[in-house]
This record gives structure tokens, sequence and C-alpha cells, in this order.
């Protein structure tokens, strides 16, 4: 059994964006591909015992017992779930490797361009993002349970309309972005996750299970810098332009203003060619915001004595956007393609 956990940075997506046919006639596989609770309904947090958050964790925790009880009748094996998800979908997996409520729940797992070292999907916690909701909402915040029974009174277009708000997955290159939510995150609720995944991974107490963690060439080539308003239109970056936009990365990249220039050298500092800069900071946002995270992860997970694997994908699939640059090979989210087989997919529509 493979049962997929979409991403879109815990606010966006679906399971009926996929299609497992390929994999299930192909792989002698069952494939599930679930859905989970996104945005302010599955990730809104107060940190206390009013709101503790992670309720799309819960959700995919729920599903994963729902496969046990189940799968036998759709010709499945309970006693072998692979659980596998990309970008937040392979946080999730990641969380779930390290959640004591997902123990025995699965015997494999696989994460694609997302760990829960990722900074970006996991917090301490998300009280300062869950007061800025509150006051958005015209809620009070005296009080977690006053704004969370606020809150619980709006209708599911208000809570839609507070998400756009919020403007999620958008970075702000002109506030300041200490205090600048761009993700609703998994947080330390004590129960799904008890600690901080750091320490959880250096105590090596969590489900030992063979792990397979990759990522991407160039995990920051075009779709996540566009989306994310990264100001690169023009194709070419200076030193310290780079070194701003570093810094106004923080929620993403979480490097601390000094070390940002020190950093931005290290990348860019071989070349005068403002193109070529251009492409070094966007290899060195992958690695900060993906590869460096994965790689700890992986060697943590190997010196818990599990099974371990990392693989890079460099490959550009021949239906790409349009808008896409040639030069991008291994893009975010490009081998999902391949994973599930899409050119076995007669008449397949690219979009």
């Amino acid at each position: 059994v493979m049962v997929w956990i979409h991403g879109g940075g815990l606010v966006l997506g679906g399971a009926p964006m996929y299609d497992g046919v390929v994999l299930a006639a192909h792989e002698n596989v069952v494939v599930v591909a679930i859905q989970y609770r996104l945005g302010i309904w599955g990730f809104f947090s107060t940190g206390d015992e009013h709101s503790r958050g992670n309720w799309g964790h819960l959700d995919q925790v729920a599903a994963l017992h729902w496969v046990q009880e189940n799968i036998a009748n759709f010709g499945g094996d309970p006693g072998s779930v692979t659980i596998f998800g990309e970008s937040a979908g392979g946080e999730s997996v990641s969380v779930l490797v390290l959640s004591p409520l997902a123990k025995n729940l699965f015997h494999r797992a696989i994460s694609e361009s997302g760990v829960a070292l990722t900074v970006a999907l996991v917090r301490k916690d998300m009280k300062a993002a869950a007061k800025q909701i509150a006051v958005l909402a015209g809620c009070k915040t005296t009080t977690s349970a006053v704004f969370v029974h606020c809150l619980r009174q709006k209708s599911e277009d208000e809570l839609l309309d507070l998400t756009l708000k919020m403007k999620f997955l958008t970075l702000d290159f002109h506030g300041d972005q200490r205090e600048s939510h761009p993700f609703l995150t998994t947080v330390v609720d004590g129960v799904l996750l008890p600690k901080m995944p750091e320490e959880i991974l250096a105590e090596k107490d969590f489900n030992t299970v063979p792990y397979i963690v990759g990522i991407n060439k160039q995990e920051f080539g075009w779709l996540l810098p566009t989306m994310m308003g990264f100001p690169l239109s023009e194709g070419k970056l200076d030193q310290k332009t780079a070194t701003s936009l570093l810094w106004k990365s923080y929620p993403i990249a979480n490097i601390p203003e000094e070390l940002t220039p020190v950093a931005t050298d290290k990348y860019l500092g071989g070349t005068d060619d403002p193109v070529k800069k251009k492409d070094l900071f966007l290899d060195l946002m992958g690695d900060v915001v993906f590869g460096v995270p994965s790689v700890t992860v992986a060697r943590q997970h190997r010196d818990a004595g599990a099974p371990t694997y990392m693989y890079e994908f460099q490959y550009r699939p021949s239906f790409s956007s349009d808008k896409k640059p040639k030069t991008v090979i291994g893009d975010h989210g490009d081998e999902i393609f391949s994973v599930f087989g899409a050119p076995f997919l007669r008449g397949l529509n690219p979009s």
C-alpha cells in the first residue's frame, strides 16, 4: 500500500490532483491519496488547550488508522504501508516518522523535497500568527479562549476570506521579516509532536522505518520564487540585492541577518556576471530551504540505525510550463510527474 500526502505549503492542494492509476497498474500496489485540513482549519494554533494545532496532521494519522482497518478489503496489505509525499507532504511524512501517534501505522517512508527540519513549515508555536488572524477577523485578542471562541463563530466563507487576506505562501519584501507569517505551520503541541524535530532526531526516539529522502536539482529554479513573489523578473541580480533578498527570506531560510552577507559571498562571490549571480542565488535558496534540512534529516535517521537513502532528481519533464525557462532542470515538484508515471497516461493534459 502506498499512501500519498499532497503538498501545497499546508494551505493548498488536494488528493484529486494526483492520479494513482499508473502506479497501481505497473507496480502491484494499492495507492491511497488522502486529504487533510489545510490553512486556518488545519494548522491554526494558539499554543494552548484552546487550539493546540496540527489538526491537518491528526487527519493524516486518522487516514493511516483507516488504512489499517480497511485496506485489506481493497486488496492491500495493512502490514506493508509506505507513506510518501512532496513538499509540505514530504514534511508531513517526516513529521509522522517523528510522531509517537503514527507508531506502527506505516512501515516505510519517502519524503520528496520537504522534511521536518524545513524551517518554513515547522515552528515551536504559531501564537503571533494566530493573533494576527484574530485581529484581521475583528476578534478581541484579550485571551486565546476569547479569540478562538470568536473565530469559531465565523462562516467558512469568512475564514476563506481571512486566508486570502493573510497572503500565505508569499513573502513580504517590505516589512519586518520576523513579523511576517507566510505559512501556518506544524507546531510542537506535546501530542503529535512532543518536542522540536531537532530534539526528537537527536534523541533517536522515533519510528526508525526504512526512509528515502530526496531533493530536486533546482528546488528554487522557477515555481517557488515565482509564487512567493521574488523580484527576479529582470533575470539578474547584484550582490547587495541578493544579500537583502536572503534576509527578507528569513521566514523560509532562517539565516540571521549578520550571516546573510557571508552566505551570499560564499555562493555569489566568484562571479561578476549578474545573470550568473541570480542563478547562484537561487541555488543558495534551494540549498538552505531544502538541501541542508534534507541531508540533516537523512543523516540523523541513518544514525538512529534505520536504512536510509537519498536521491537528487535532475530532469526536466517534457510537459513543463512554457513560462518556465528552458535552463531550469529539476524544479520544485518536477519529480511528481515521474513518480506517478505521467508519461504512461494517454492524452494527459499537462496542466
